[in-house]
């Protein structure tokens, strides 16, 4: 697929057939988010591969616990409040795979240098037809002691994106997008 192509297509994808992915794509994915930029090429990421789903199904539970009852009222909007109360809700939407992608290192570009191996990792996943999604309600459990423990992490990691992976049930359509504010600066 063009890497034209691959950008404009790629979308949150938070419906998904249940077939497994093979392990040698997961091995390709990581192998194009190690391929990203790092602040003077330090490579501070690390990456657990969660494919078992009662682990994943325990930390959509210990995830949406810690949403409700951990962060301020006003923080999280009323449909986001009343999805998590939802048991039936699953942050993981039930993927197969959930790739976290850690920083080893305490740097000042660490989350940054993660952040450009999460993008690779998408646009990998969407050009060999995979959907993903960055689960944003995964984020602040994963960063406690009871979260690093159940991706059996070092103290001193930080887990900077949980990315959902799996083969889509579609692909969701192109949103519209704002056009760019560019300032032009020749002189």
């Amino acid at each position: 697929m063009e890497i034209e192509k691959t950008i404009s297509s790629r979308r949150a994808v938070r419906a998904f057939r249940p077939e497994p992915v093979e392990e040698n794509t997961i091995r390709s994915l990581i192998g194009a988010a190690i391929e990203a930029p790092s602040a003077m090429n330090e490579q501070p990421w690390s990456f657990v591969v969660v494919r078992s789903q009662t682990l994943l199904d325990r930390i959509s539970q210990n995830c949406k616990e810690y949403m409700t009852h951990c962060l301020p009222a006003g923080l999280l909007p009323p449909h986001l409040r009343t999805s998590l109360a939802d048991p039936g809700f699953h942050i993981f939407y039930h993927a197969p795979v959930l790739i976290v992608i850690c920083s080893r290192v305490d740097g000042p570009w660490a989350t940054i240098d993660c952040t450009l191996a999460a993008e690779n990792l998408m646009l990998a996943a969407r050009s060999c037809g995979l959907g993903t999604c960055w689960i944003g309600f995964a984020q602040n459990w994963l960063g406690t002691e009871a979260g690093k423990q159940a991706l059996k992490l070092p103290a001193a990691w930080l887990p900077v994106a949980p990315i959902i992976v799996g083969h889509p049930v579609e692909f969701p359509p192109a949103v519209a997008r704002k056009p760019p504010e560019i300032t032009w600066i020749d002189q």
